[in-house]
């Protein structure tokens, strides 16, 4: 049904993705010119994805990136850790996934070891990042540290169902869709049963259907404004 259509947009220009890369990538994700993706164990980027320019993913240890993440240019992610002659006892070899979850945003020139980096986490440019990351905190500096306490807080701030409702009614406003093929609701409890594109604020999720005015709107929101993924039938 709905959730088989895929829209994805990759901009190819001296893009390269290993032949042997198990590699998946959700709806709406940008990968950008001269990004290497290698590796020979599964890499999988989540939906509303944007990668920027002259980005490395190494796969090699298997990489998995969730839903919402931005990757700025320039950025490495690194699933392995290894050159150093271990028959003369080199002490430093690490081939492991790296987990990346929902929201992140790695800002730009970042560095990543195999860490796990945990949902709405940042990393700020230049951020060399060799231990796991927690929660919607902020991290900066080489090697990077946590400096939310620093600046106010994490990424994201709390918004009310009420705000968020407020908003994407002004968002469908400028976007210029024809209005009357969304409908924007707080919980996918309330969802319909006729062939409108359905966006729940709570979860961030709709119910996908293709439509012009589905896809228009989607482009208009990303990748600042709001991130909808689809809700998986059941």
């Amino acid at each position: 049904m709905p959730n088989r259509l895929l829209l994805v947009i990759i901009l190819i220009s001296a893009i390269r993705i290993d032949y042997l890369l198990r590699f998946s990538i959700g709806d709406y994700g940008k990968i950008h010119h001269h990004t290497n993706i290698h590796g020979y164990q599964p890499c999988h980027i989540g939906h509303n994805a944007w990668i920027g320019q002259h980005c490395i993913l190494d796969s090699i240890g298997g990489i998995s990136i969730g839903d919402n993440c931005g990757i700025g240019a320039y950025s490495q992610l690194w699933s392995h850790i290894k050159y150093g002659d271990m028959m003369e006892g080199c002490r430093f070899y690490t081939e492991k996934p790296l987990v990346v979850g929902n929201d992140v945003w790695l800002v730009g020139h970042c560095i990543v070891s195999p860490v796990s980096i945990a949902d709405r986490a940042m990393a700020l440019v230049g951020s060399v990042i060799t231990h796991d990351m927690a929660y919607n905190t902020v991290y900066a500096g080489c090697p990077a540290v946590a400096i939310s306490d620093k600046i106010g807080g994490g990424q994201f701030a709390p918004v009310t169902i009420k705000d968020k409702l407020a908003a994407m009614q002004v968002h469908i406003a400028e976007s210029g869709i024809d209005a009357g093929q969304v409908c924007v609701v707080a919980t996918v409890a309330e969802f319909g049963n006729d062939d409108k594109t359905y966006f729940a604020v709570a979860t961030r999720q709709y119910r996908k259907t293709g439509s012009e005015a589905e896809r228009q709107l989607m482009h208009y929101l990303l990748p600042h404004r709001a991130k909808f993924v689809p809700i998986v039938d059941r």
